[in-house]
């Protein structure tokens, strides 16, 4: 499968629009981004270096915060090339686009990755 930037960018807006109200509406300044490849920072501290990741969080996550943290805005980046290679399909591309922000969704929210199903 091979998404382009914009079949991209579009998959993601259907991802968190299917989202339930509920948590959209608690989302706050965060930018939600189209990378193509992870970079060597992204890739520090994790187990295994070689592996691809799907998307990551950057930022505080709302648990961790205090009432001084600065206004920046925090990051999800939801890597175009990864996903583009691991699927076959437009809906596996979908599904994967899908289940990656939500993981990352999940950071922000202050969930480790052993207390999410994705």
């Amino acid at each position: 499968m091979n998404l382009t930037q914009a079949e991209f960018e579009r998959v993601i807006d259907d991802a968190l629009a299917s989202l339930p109200k509920r948590f959209t509406d608690l989302i706050q300044n965060v930018v939600i981004a189209v990378e193509d490849e992870t970079t060597e920072e992204d890739l520090e501290g994790d187990a295994d270096e070689n592996s691809d990741i799907l998307g990551i969080y950057r930022g505080v996550a709302l648990t961790e915060r205090s009432f001084d943290d600065p206004l920046l805005p925090d990051e999800i980046a939801i890597f175009r090339g990864p996903i583009n290679r691991r699927t076959r399909t437009y809906d596996e591309a979908v599904r994967e686009v899908r289940e990656t922000l939500i993981h990352e969704l999940g950071h922000y929210f202050g969930l480790e990755d052993d207390e999410m199903p994705y």
